[in-house]
């Protein structure tokens, strides 16, 4: 029997997902065609849950789909065409979803944009914002009745959303969230982009918690999967750099079958069950922290005002409301 209170940093999915059966469990996961979100996809289906994976590119995700049943052979995965950079492909897809699916066990808000040059989405917004908060915002609403309905039938419903230690780079900007006043900076973009992430899990937490819902944020750590396409080698010695400052050792990225433990645990783990709006980093709870550097969560994330001013300013850059 695997020792729950021992997981940590090199504690892998399959791990995390030892005994956990999850049959029957429909899991949602964008960016499902690559790095942390393939392998989160591998982990689930082998455990026996049926995956529906948004896609972009669809040629990229029947490749994915090809290299996860080599390994798990019986792997229920459907692929469905989705760009989070277009609001008007968002809802085609929320609405063919819900004609084809009455509910949603797990939603994990996976994929993202990572230090990206000054680039902007199909409807104009400053692309990392637009991508990794904006357009995880809209389908998440958009798949909300799914959910509820997934928690009516008592299911263990969650929503889970991919932040990073990033998120200390910079808080929201609400007043100019697009740099359209600012000077652009990549990490700045990066980091108010997984602060975001964040405060949508609040946000979140206080609007479904009663429904049954629950929003988990977590940090996946430092893994090299093709979210760092943008980087140079410049920026990768950098980060380095920092990371081995913070940790105050030589440092080693993840394996992505370990990056993608925290993920699955924040998904399954039965002692998480009714603790939501929580941010987790190596398999458990992070504390609100604002001076350490190698962790912990800063608390102008967790701020429940600044969620609600970002709900307020998400909705109006949509163009539509939801009321739970």
């Amino acid at each position: 029997m695997t020792d729950r209170s021992k997981f940590g940093a090199d504690t892998t999915a399959d791990e995390v997902l030892e005994g956990i059966d999850l049959t029957g469990k429909l899991v949602v996961i964008t960016g499902g065609a690559s790095g942390l979100g393939q392998e989160t996809a591998r982990a689930m289906a082998a455990k026996g849950a049926q995956i529906v994976i948004p896609v972009r590119d669809m040629a990229k995700g029947e490749a994915a789909v090809v290299k996860i049943r080599k390994s798990v052979p019986d792997a229920n995965i459907e692929l469905m065409e989705c760009d989070l950079g277009k609001m008007a492909s968002i809802q085609f897809f929320a609405e063919a979803f819900l004609v084809q699916h009455d509910r949603i066990d797990l939603l994990i808000n996976n994929a993202g944009v990572m230090a990206s040059p000054h680039m902007t989405t199909g409807d104009g917004l400053e692309l990392q914002f637009g991508t990794n908060h904006i357009g995880h915002f809209l389908l998440t609403n958009l798949l909300m009745p799914a959910l509820v309905e997934a928690a009516k039938a008592g299911s263990d419903a969650r929503i889970v959303n991919l932040s990073s230690r990033g998120h200390h780079f910079d808080t929201v900007h609400f007043d100019d969230p697009h740099f359209e006043e600012r000077d652009y900076d990549k990490w700045l973009a990066y980091g108010q982009a997984k602060t975001a992430n964040i405060m949508f899990t609040v946000g979140l937490e206080k609007r479904l918690a009663g429904k049954g819902v629950h929003a988990l944020a977590v940090h996946p750590g430092g893994i090299r999967t093709n979210l760092g396409r943008h980087l140079t080698e410049e920026d990768m010695a950098m980060l380095l750099k920092r990371m081995e400052e913070n940790s105050g050792e030589s440092f080693a990225f993840k394996t992505v079958e370990a990056g993608a433990a925290t993920t699955c645990y924040a998904a399954t783990a039965p002692e998480l069950q009714g603790k939501g709006g929580v941010y987790l980093e190596d398999c458990h709870v992070a504390e609100v922290d604002d001076e350490d550097e190698s962790g912990g969560i800063r608390s102008y994330a967790v701020d429940p005002g600044n969620a609600e001013k970002l709900w307020s300013l998400s909705e109006a850059t949509i163009d539509q409301t939801f009321s739970y």
